[in-house]
């Protein structure tokens, strides 16, 4: 088996000549250390997860996790329950790693606007994702019947035109973050807490006494 295999490599020149081989195989070994360390850097597997604290590894998307954090949305939905297509799993992972590469992209060459807007591709995903988990209330014959116009406004316009507080709300610019109790694990230490050391002692010695 490997007499075969050397004999594949030389018949079609994959292996270079004699005197270049340790250049050669540094080199792969180089690119194979740096593709592993982009990996680790990008948190790269942390994409293949539904956490939604794995949205933030781009700081440019703080605004929107916080905002998340803060809505009603936070006890039902995870960014993956809105922004990617849940028709079946090859299209949902697709859809993902092509909306992640592109947003990979924008990241590293520092072209990422003032105000993040979704594209028309996500749009359409995100609209079908509100009918997916909202279709009683969208189809509801009560509603339909009390409502002005209720099937041109739920079939002519998205969700958010009427909703546009949900769940991330209008003002949600880089220069306008919320404020935030909730630390980011990606970024926090380890033994981070949320109560400030101050506090904790004056509740001590409060139970103390």
């Amino acid at each position: 088996m490997k007499v075969n295999i050397k004999r594949f490599l030389f018949k079609y020149s994959l292996v270079p000549p004699r005197q270049w081989r340790t250049g050669a195989t540094f080199l792969v070994a180089l690119i194979v250390g740096l593709g592993f360390f982009l990996l680790d850097i990008s948190n790269a597997t942390s994409y293949l997860s539904d956490d939604p604290q794995a949205c933030v590894n781009c700081h440019i998307m703080g605004p929107q996790y916080i905002t998340w954090t803060h809505s009603s949305h936070r006890e039902v939905a995870h960014c993956n329950d809105c922004h990617v297509p849940h028709d079946n799993v090859f299209n949902k992972y697709f859809f993902k790693a092509k909306d992640g590469l592109y947003h990979a992209s924008v990241f590293t060459a520092r072209a990422e606007p003032e105000v993040i807007r979704a594209l028309p591709p996500s749009i359409a995903v995100i609209q079908d994702n509100c009918i997916r988990c909202h279709q009683d209330q969208v189809t509801d014959a009560k509603t339909a019947a009390f409502v002005d116009n209720h099937q041109e406004n739920r079939t002519n316009r998205t969700c958010w035109e009427c909703h546009r507080e949900v769940p991330h709300g209008r003002v949600r610019s880089l220069s306008a973050v919320g404020a935030q109790i909730e630390p980011i694990k990606e970024y926090s230490p380890s033994d981070l807490s949320i109560v400030p050391e101050w506090l904790k002692k004056s509740m001590k010695s409060s139970k103390d006494k």
